[in-house]
């Protein structure tokens, strides 16, 4: 009978397979990831007291949105 493991590290250890889940637990941290995520500039509360502000401020968000490559830029029709 053989015995195919899930999660392995090959030989020299230069390569480690995780074919199950990898579960991090509270309180554990990773490092030497690269970050792909960049936070968008901050959005303050709307006091908008009317459509034409509340407009505004939505077009303010969707454009640090934009900026930060959380949402594809608009396309030029």
């Amino acid at each position: 009978m053989s015995y195919n493991t899930k999660n392995y590290t090959e030989q020299g250890g230069e390569k480690t397979v995780i074919g199950g889940t990898l579960e991090i637990k509270e309180g554990a941290s990773v490092t030497g990831l690269p970050s792909p995520f960049t936070p968008a500039a901050n959005q303050t509360e709307s006091t908008a007291e009317d459509v034409a502000g509340l407009l505004a401020d939505f077009n303010a968000l969707l454009a640090k949105l934009k900026a930060a490559g959380l949402m594809t830029a608009d396309t030029q029709g």
